[in-house]
């Protein structure tokens, strides 16, 4: 696990109507950090994932997962290499039981049904739900579903997780069972989301984008203390950063 860096080097994409969704991006995440990848709505976050998977593929520029650029022809390299969870888990469950949304990607990769079932059943354990590989995905409560979806993806075995917008939804206890979750792995994850105050407990490094450009980029704290720079690009500083509107006292 985390043993592919991830370069972009100046990538641009432009959607079918003109519009310019990436302009002249360029980063690197090394193997095993933890990176979010925070703007407001429309600045580019799920197109620049979208690439990233090569779900859709650059007008120009580069991204290379350790030694392999993404391209048609990589595609399945890739995505061996890469595992993304939407944000909406019913998008990623399809299946008529979690095992079985599970153990769909070790199948569809043509391993023994012997392999599949180590697989499926180490990736259940290592989200917690174990209990529930025969329930169908639609009886599940939304954190039972993000969980499910992880474990979909886990089960590939990929160096890098890439998750969007991965507390939507969900309430508190499930939201901080996700966070423990995350902060448990030791994959390469990038991370996006509106939900700040996860963003400073789950990553190292921050990235902020705005109308398609990186506007900032380091160390997580730093940034999201930056009240100023979140303002510039639309986003508020974290809840737990803020003053207490009765005491005036900030909450961390």
């Amino acid at each position: 696990m985390g043993k592919h860096k991830i370069e972009v080097k100046n990538l641009h994409y432009s959607y079918p109507d003109g519009n310019q969704a990436i302009d002249d991006i360029s980063f690197v995440i090394n193997p095993g950090e933890s990176v979010g990848i925070i703007g407001a709505n429309g600045a580019g976050k799920s197109t620049l994932l979208m690439l990233l998977m090569g779900i859709i593929l650059s007008d120009s520029g580069k991204i290379i997962v350790g030694d392999v650029e993404v391209s048609k022809k990589n595609l399945s390299t890739i995505r061996r290499s890469l595992g993304m969870v939407f944000q909406n888990p019913d998008d990623q469950l399809f299946m008529t039981s979690v095992y079985d949304d599970v153990a769909f990607g070790p199948r569809n990769y043509k391993h023994s049904e012997e392999e599949v079932k180590l697989m499926a059943e180490k990736a259940l354990e290592l989200v917690g739900i174990s209990h529930l590989k025969d329930r169908a995905p639609f009886k599940l409560s939304g954190g039972e579903k993000r969980c499910a979806a992880i474990a979909s993806v886990l089960s590939m075995r990929p160096n890098v997780l890439i998750m969007d917008e991965p507390s939507s939804a969900l309430d508190p206890k499930s939201r901080r069972r996700i966070i423990n979750l995350l902060n448990s792995f030791e994959h390469t994850k990038i991370i996006t989301s509106h939900d700040l105050d996860m963003i400073m407990d789950t990553c190292q490094r921050v990235i902020v984008m705005k109308e398609g450009t990186i506007k900032a980029e380091g160390n997580a704290m730093e940034i999201l203390k930056d009240e100023k720079l979140l303002d510039s690009c639309g986003l508020e500083m974290p809840l737990s950063l803020q003053n207490c509107p009765i005491c005036n006292m900030k909450y961390r």
